[in-house]
Protein backbone atom coordinates (compact mmCIF):
# COMPACT_ATOMS: atom_id res chain seq x y z
CA UNK A 1 0.00 0.00 0.00
CA UNK A 2 1.63 3.05 -0.73
CA UNK A 3 2.35 6.31 1.01
CA UNK A 4 -0.49 8.89 1.52
CA UNK A 5 1.27 12.45 0.20
CA UNK A 6 2.38 14.39 2.82
CA UNK A 7 3.05 17.63 1.49
CA UNK A 8 1.63 20.01 -0.54
CA UNK A 9 2.72 21.02 -4.24
CA UNK A 10 2.33 24.23 -4.15
CA UNK A 11 4.06 24.60 -0.89
CA UNK A 12 6.67 27.55 -1.33
CA UNK A 13 8.79 26.26 1.74
CA UNK A 14 9.41 22.90 -0.68
CA UNK A 15 9.84 25.25 -4.23
CA UNK A 16 12.99 26.95 -2.27
CA UNK A 17 14.05 23.38 -1.26
CA UNK A 18 13.51 21.64 -4.78
CA UNK A 19 15.24 24.86 -6.58
CA UNK A 20 18.15 24.72 -4.44
CA UNK A 21 18.35 20.54 -4.54
CA UNK A 22 17.86 19.99 -8.76
CA UNK A 23 19.91 22.78 -9.43
CA UNK A 24 22.93 20.50 -8.57
CA UNK A 25 24.05 18.08 -11.41
CA UNK A 26 22.70 15.04 -12.12
CA UNK A 27 19.84 15.73 -9.05
CA UNK A 28 16.29 14.30 -9.84
CA UNK A 29 13.29 14.23 -7.54
CA UNK A 30 10.86 11.47 -6.50
CA UNK A 31 8.46 10.60 -3.64
CA UNK A 32 9.23 8.62 -1.17
CA UNK A 33 7.44 7.45 2.12
CA UNK A 34 4.53 10.11 1.12
CA UNK A 35 7.80 12.87 0.85
CA UNK A 36 10.12 14.94 -1.81
CA UNK A 37 13.28 13.31 -2.08
CA UNK A 38 16.29 14.65 -4.04
CA UNK A 39 18.46 12.13 -5.51
CA UNK A 40 21.53 11.07 -8.03
CA UNK A 41 21.84 7.27 -7.22
CA UNK A 42 21.43 8.11 -3.46
CA UNK A 43 18.79 10.57 -1.50
CA UNK A 44 20.92 13.49 -1.05
CA UNK A 45 17.89 15.61 1.11
CA UNK A 46 14.38 14.81 2.26
CA UNK A 47 11.43 17.79 2.19
CA UNK A 48 9.47 17.10 5.43
CA UNK A 49 9.78 14.73 8.27
CA UNK A 50 9.25 13.20 11.78
CA UNK A 51 10.22 12.29 15.20
CA UNK A 52 8.91 10.56 18.32
CA UNK A 53 8.16 12.47 21.33
CA UNK A 54 6.83 10.74 24.10
CA UNK A 55 5.90 8.05 22.23
CA UNK A 56 3.78 10.63 19.83
CA UNK A 57 4.95 11.66 16.74
CA UNK A 58 5.70 15.14 16.21
CA UNK A 59 5.33 16.36 12.40
CA UNK A 60 7.86 18.48 10.75
CA UNK A 61 6.17 19.24 7.21
CA UNK A 62 8.29 22.40 6.43
CA UNK A 63 11.72 20.59 7.15
CA UNK A 64 14.81 19.67 5.44
CA UNK A 65 16.45 16.41 6.10
CA UNK A 66 20.32 16.03 5.00
CA UNK A 67 23.35 14.15 5.81
CA UNK A 68 26.24 15.48 6.75
CA UNK A 69 29.87 14.67 8.26
CA UNK A 70 29.26 13.95 12.17
CA UNK A 71 31.19 16.89 13.22
CA UNK A 72 28.82 19.55 10.69
CA UNK A 73 25.70 17.24 12.12
CA UNK A 74 27.39 17.83 15.84
CA UNK A 75 27.75 21.54 15.20
CA UNK A 76 24.39 22.01 13.54
CA UNK A 77 22.47 20.21 16.39
CA UNK A 78 23.10 23.14 18.69
CA UNK A 79 20.54 25.45 16.87
CA UNK A 80 17.10 25.11 17.96
CA UNK A 81 15.63 24.41 14.71
CA UNK A 82 16.83 20.89 14.26
CA UNK A 83 15.51 18.02 15.54
CA UNK A 84 16.65 14.19 14.75
CA UNK A 85 14.33 12.56 12.14
CA UNK A 86 12.50 9.02 12.83
CA UNK A 87 15.03 6.01 11.57
CA UNK A 88 17.14 7.95 9.36
CA UNK A 89 18.55 9.91 12.61
CA UNK A 90 20.03 6.79 13.81
CA UNK A 91 22.22 7.24 10.31
CA UNK A 92 23.26 10.28 10.51
CA UNK A 93 20.75 12.24 9.06
CA UNK A 94 19.32 15.51 10.76
CA UNK A 95 16.65 17.91 10.41
CA UNK A 96 16.27 21.40 9.95
CA UNK A 97 12.72 23.38 10.39
CA UNK A 98 12.71 26.38 7.62
CA UNK A 99 10.34 28.82 7.38
CA UNK A 100 10.67 32.52 5.92
CA UNK A 101 13.33 33.53 7.81
CA UNK A 102 15.82 30.27 6.61
CA UNK A 103 18.57 32.17 4.70
CA UNK A 104 18.69 30.58 1.37
CA UNK A 105 22.07 30.15 1.42
CA UNK A 106 22.86 28.71 4.31
CA UNK A 107 19.68 26.09 3.32
CA UNK A 108 22.16 25.95 -0.28
CA UNK A 109 25.15 24.98 1.54
CA UNK A 110 23.51 22.43 3.90
CA UNK A 111 22.08 20.61 0.83
CA UNK A 112 25.18 20.62 -1.04
CA UNK A 113 27.08 18.90 1.32
CA UNK A 114 24.82 16.58 2.01
CA UNK A 115 25.05 16.04 -1.70
CA UNK A 116 28.72 16.15 -1.45
CA UNK A 117 28.27 13.35 0.79
CA UNK A 118 26.57 10.96 -0.97
CA UNK A 119 26.82 11.68 -4.82
CA UNK A 120 29.05 9.63 -7.18
CA UNK A 121 32.63 11.55 -7.22
CA UNK A 122 32.31 12.40 -11.51
CA UNK A 123 28.95 14.79 -10.68
CA UNK A 124 30.81 16.25 -7.15
CA UNK A 125 33.76 17.01 -9.42
CA UNK A 126 30.71 18.62 -11.70
CA UNK A 127 30.33 21.20 -8.55
CA UNK A 128 33.94 22.23 -8.23
CA UNK A 129 35.90 22.80 -5.16
CA UNK A 130 33.94 25.72 -3.87
CA UNK A 131 31.95 24.46 -0.28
Amino acid sequence: MPHPQMFDDDDPVLERVRSIALALPGAKEKISHGRPAFHTVKIHCYYGGARKVDGQWEQHPHAVLVHLSESETAALQEDPRTFVPAYLGASGWIGLDLDARTDDQELGELIEESYRMVAPARLVAELGTSA
